[in-house]
C-alpha cells in the first residue's frame, strides 16, 4: 500500500472501524447464516427425507446440486442490479424472494418437486454472497478488509452451530409444534425467519458511508476519502476498472478456479456430513437428531480457527495467508479417506473443514488486489458465480460415488486432488497479481 493510501487511512480512527464492522457486519452476517443454512438444510434432513419420498444418494445429491444453477447465471447480474438500486433494496429483495420459496419448500410430495423447490430456490437466492462482499468494498479498505472478511466469514461455521441443533429440535419436536413431519417444519421455519431478517436489513442496512446516520459527517468525508484513494492507486497499479476487462481477464478467470476448489472441498461436507458420520455408527452409535448435532463440532472448531489464523494473517501476503490453510484442508481430507473410526474422522473432518474455511476469507483479498468500480462488481460476482458449479457439482458427485461404491472414501479423495489442483492455481497466478501490485500488505 502506498504512503498515500496509508495516510488517508491514518485519517479514519480505529473507532470509527469499529463503529462501522458494529454496525454493518451483524445484518449481513445474519443473512448470510440464514442462507447458509438454507443451502445446507438438506443435508440436515436427508434421512427422513429420504425416507419419506424414496431418495437415493445420488437424486439427494442432485437436489442439492440445483440450487446452484440459478447462482450460476445470475450472480453477475445480481451484483449489477446492487450497483443500480443500492445493496438494502437489493439484499432485501433476494431474502424475502427466497423466504417465500423454503417456506413453500414444506409441500414438496415427490423428488420432482423437490427438484423444482431447489431450482427455484436458487435463482431466488442467487446474488447474495457476492452482492455482500461487494457492498464490504464499499466500507472497507484493503488495510481493513483482511479483519471484515474474516468476521464475514465467520459466519459460515455460526450458521452450522445455529442451523445443526435448529434442524435436530425440529426433527425432534417439528410433528408436536407444527402438526407436519418435523423436516418439513425445517423448510417453514426458515422461510418465515428469513423474510423477517430481510425486513430488518431494509429498515436498518445503509448503502454507502454517506447513508449512514450514525457516523459523524467527518467520519463520513475520512472514509470516503480513504475509499476513492485506495482505488485510484489500484487503477494506477493496473487493476481493471470495466465490466468487460473483467469478464474477460485471464486472472478473474483463474481466480474463479481457485475459489471453485475451495468451495469444492466445502460443499460436499455441508450437504453429506451427517450421513456420513451416521454411516459410521457402529463406533459414534449416531441416529438422525445426533448425527447432525455432531455435524456442527468441525465447524466450532473451524471458526476457532479461523479466529486464530486472522491473527497472524493480516501481516503476511494474501496467497500465502490463503494457501496455508488449503494445505491443511487437503490434509485432512486425505486422512479422513483412511480412517474407519467415527472419532478420528470427525477429528479428521475438523482439520479439514477449518482449512478450508479458515482459507475464505483470506481469499477475498486477492480479488480485491486487481478490481476497482464496476470491474469489481463484475469480477467478484463472475468469481462466485463459477464456484457455485462446484456446489452443483460436488454434491451430486459424491452422492453418485457413493451410490456406486457404498462409501464415501473415494469421493473425499477426488475432492482433495480437486482442491490441490486449485491450490496450484492460486499459487501461480496469485503471485503475479501481488508483483503487479507492488505490494504484499
Amino acid at each position: 500500500m502506498s504512503s498515500t493510501v496509508a495516510t488517508t487511512a491514518d485519517v479514519v480512527a480505529p473507532r470509527t472501524w469499529r463503529k462501522v464492522g458494529f454496525r454493518i457486519i451483524p445484518l449481513v452476517g445474519l443473512a448470510y447464516v440464514a442462507s447458509y443454512i438454507d443451502r445446507a438444510n438438506v443435508g440436515y434432513i436427508a434421512a427422513p427425507m429420504s425416507r419419506e419420498l424414496h431418495l437415493g444418494s445420488s437424486q439427494l445429491g442432485l437436489a442439492a446440486g440445483l440450487f446452484f444453477i440459478g447462482y450460476v447465471l445470475v450472480e453477475v447480474p445480481s451484483n449489477m442490479m446492487l450497483t443500480r438500486f443500492g445493496a438494502r433494496t437489493w439484499i432485501t429483495r433476494i431474502m424475502v424472494t427466497w423466504g417465500l420459496v423454503t417456506a413453500a419448500t414444506a409441500a414438496v410430495n415427490s423428488a420432482a418437486t423437490l427438484y423444482l423447490a431447489r431450482l427455484l430456490l436458487g435463482f431466488a437466492e442467487a446474488g447474495l454472497a457476492a452482492g455482500i462482499l461487494l457492498y464490504l468494498t464499499y466500507w472497507f479498505p484493503r488495510r481493513q478488509r483482511s479483519w471484515a472478511l474474516t468476521t464475514f466469514i465467520l459466519m459460515i461455521p455460526v450458521s452450522s452451530i445455529i442451523g445443526s441443533p435448529l434442524a435436530a429440535a425440529l426433527l425432534k419436536w417439528g410433528q408436536a409444534v407444527f402438526g407436519i413431519a418435523g423436516w418439513r417444519s425445517l423448510f417453514l421455519v426458515e422461510g418465515v425467519l428469513t423474510i423477517l431478517l430481510g425486513v430488518l436489513i431494509f429498515c436498518f442496512l445503509p448503502n454507502r458511508p454517506r447513508d449512514a446516520r450514525w457516523l459523524t459527517d467527518a467520519e463520513k468525508s475520512a472514509i470516503e476519502q480513504t475509499l476513492a484513494a485506495e482505488a485510484a492507486e489500484q487503477a494506477a497499479h493496473g487493476a481493471l476498472t470495466g465490466v468487460r476487462e473483467a469478464l474477460r481477464s485471464g486472472r478473474v478467470w483463474a481466480m474463479a478456479v481457485s475459489w471453485f476448489a475451495i468451495a469444492f472441498g466445502l460443499y460436499p461436507m455441508a450437504f453429506f456430513l451427517p450421513t456420513m458420520i451416521k454411516s459410521l455408527n457402529h463406533s459414534l452409535g449416531a441416529g438422525d437428531v445426533s448425527s447432525v448435532l455432531l455435524s456442527a463440532i468441525p465447524y466450532a472448531v473451524a471458526g476457532l480457527v479461523m479466529l486464530g489464523w486472522a491473527r497472524f494473517a493480516g501481516r503476511r501476503s494474501a496467497v500465502t495467508a490463503t494457501a496455508v490453510p488449503m494445505v491443511l484442508g487437503v490434509i485432512g481430507l486425505l486422512l479422513a479417506t483412511v480412517t474407519h473410526s467415527g472419532v478420528l474422522f470427525i477429528l479428521a473432518v475438523c482439520m479439514s473443514v477449518a482449512g478450508i474455511i479458515t482459507a475464505m476469507p483470506q481469499f477475498w483479498r486477492i480479488p480485491a488486489i486487481g478490481l476497482t468500480g464496476a470491474a469489481a462488481a463484475s469480477g467478484i460476482g463472475l468469481i462466485n458465480s463459477v464456484s457455485n458449479i462446484s456446489g452443483f457439482v460436488g454434491p451430486y458427485f459424491t452422492g453418485f460415488i457413493a451410490d456406486a461404491t457404498g462409501s464415501f472414501t473415494y469421493a473425499l479423495l477426488a475432492i482433495a486432488i480437486i482442491m490441490a489442483a486449485g491450490l496450484v492455481v492460486l499459487l501461480t497466478v496469485g503471485r503475479r497479481m501481488e508483483r503487479l501490485d507492488g505490494s504484499l500488505t
